[in-house]
């Protein structure tokens, strides 16, 4: 496994293991300039959303690198006031043309609006059966939003995005999801950095010599997720992609496991109906 290992996807397309994403990074030169490190450092995913409101930025800066767009691959997501199945159509078009854009590799619904969230999907189905995007979605999307799906997708989601890290180890997700041959992305598999100075995980540390943040991404490795650690920081994101020369051993991964406590440090998904 290195930086550029891919996953392949339940419909072929392959997917890297490694994305930085740009959540909370603020619109305009803070978030060109980390993708921009991002690509020279190796990275080859970079995941966006429209409420980030930085989607116009990571087009800058992936024309502005010296990688080709075709060797990128561009995750971007539907906000929850522009689903439905014409809000859909027209925003993403409006996302395609402040990205600059012909495609997007992925696209996914961001939230499982319970009214909406039935016709946002075939407007994604409609998009990827026109080449618009290479491979559809979902995020924060639980077993129940997942089961009800097999009443009404004609295509099942390729990738299901959700908070993942020991501290939320969403086993019983990730098995289904491995079941029904959807991927799991991990974001802020760092917890924002609320348990990098965990005792039990800086005693894991002393193990290999690699920091924290280190450890939790290949933890993610290792459980087979794509990892999209978020930073606009070049030094951190040249480390958090120096995860590929090491192993956690199997006991090791197991107590990482079982740090599990149900601690989110984003939203929780799991009353919406």
């Amino acid at each position: 496994m290195n930086i550029n290992s891919t996953i392949t996807l339940n419909n072929g397309v392959e997917i890297p293991r490694l994305g930085l994403g740009v959540f909370k990074s603020t619109p305009g030169p803070e978030t060109e300039q980390a993708v921009i490190y991002a690509l020279d450092a190796g990275y080859r995913h970079i995941d966006t959303a429209q409420i980030y409101r930085n989607e116009k930025d990571v087009g800058e800066a992936i024309r502005k690198s010296e990688v080709q767009r075709d060797d990128i691959f561009v995750t971007t997501k539907i906000w929850n006031n522009n689903q439905g199945y014409d809000k859909t159509l027209r925003t993403f078009d409006e996302s395609l043309g402040v990205m600059g854009f012909e495609y997007i590799d992925l696209l996914l619904i961001h939230w499982p609006l319970e009214e909406l969230r039935k016709d946002t999907w075939k407007a994604l189905e409609e998009l990827y059966k026109n080449k618009k995007c290479r491979a559809i979605g979902v995020s924060n999307y639980t077993i129940r939003h997942l089961q009800e799906m097999d009443d009404y997708a004609e295509i099942m989601p390729a990738v299901n995005q959700v908070e993942f890290h020991p501290y939320l180890y969403q086993k019983d997700l990730l098995e289904y999801c491995l079941q029904k041959n959807i991927l799991i992305e991990a974001y802020t598999p760092l917890t924002r950095g609320e348990k990098l100075k965990d005792e039990n995980l800086l005693a894991i540390t002393k193990h290999y010599e690699k920091t924290p943040a280190q450890i939790l991404i290949r933890w993610c490795l290792q459980h087979d997720l794509v990892t999209l650690p978020k930073s606009v920081h070049r030094d951190r994101i040249i480390e958090n992609a120096d995860v590929f020369d090491f192993s956690i051993s199997d006991t090791d991964m197991k107590m990482l496991d079982s740090f599990h406590e149900n601690f989110r440090v984003a939203w929780d998904p799991s009353d919406v109906p």
